[in-house]
């Protein structure tokens, strides 16, 4: 068997890893983009205008916009008008948005146990450093 090189290693752990998540989050009716929306809202201390909810994403604003419209459809935020600037749109958790931000945070951590599970702890611990050194360089 050929060596595989790092990067393909990397994207093929990473896909199985949003796959597992992607499948946990069904049942609550989530894509893993919205999740991911609902944990940046659900963690500010306050709420959100659509362009820095945008920025925490690191997507561009016309790309959160059918994120946003699902998460209102459903129930789970509601858009309001900035009173400290009117041409801006504040996004507010709601607290059913808020209780599938957390279930949906336990699937995302159930994924990574799942997947990491072949690891023994020391070595989970060894690739946590190993990963948190190269993601450090880009800060």
């Amino acid at each position: 068997m050929a060596e595989t090189e790092l990067t393909d290693l990397f994207f093929l752990v990473g896909r199985r890893l949003r796959q597992g998540y992607a499948r946990r989050l069904e049942p609550l009716a989530l894509n893993p983009g919205q999740a991911r929306a609902l944990r940046v809202l659900a963690d500010a201390s306050e709420p959100l205008r659509m362009v820095r909810l945008a920025d925490e994403l690191r997507i561009v604003p016309r790309s959160l916009t059918p994120v946003v419209d699902a998460l209102e459809a459903a129930g789970l935020v509601r858009r309001e008008m900035d009173p400290a600037n009117r041409r801006s749109t504040l996004v507010l958790i709601s607290p059913e948005g808020r209780r599938l931000a957390g279930l949906a945070r336990d699937a995302r951590r159930e994924a990574g146990q799942e997947l990491f599970a072949v690891l023994e702890e020391g070595q989970r611990d060894r690739l946590r450093d190993l990963l948190a050194l190269v993601e450090e360089q880009f800060r």
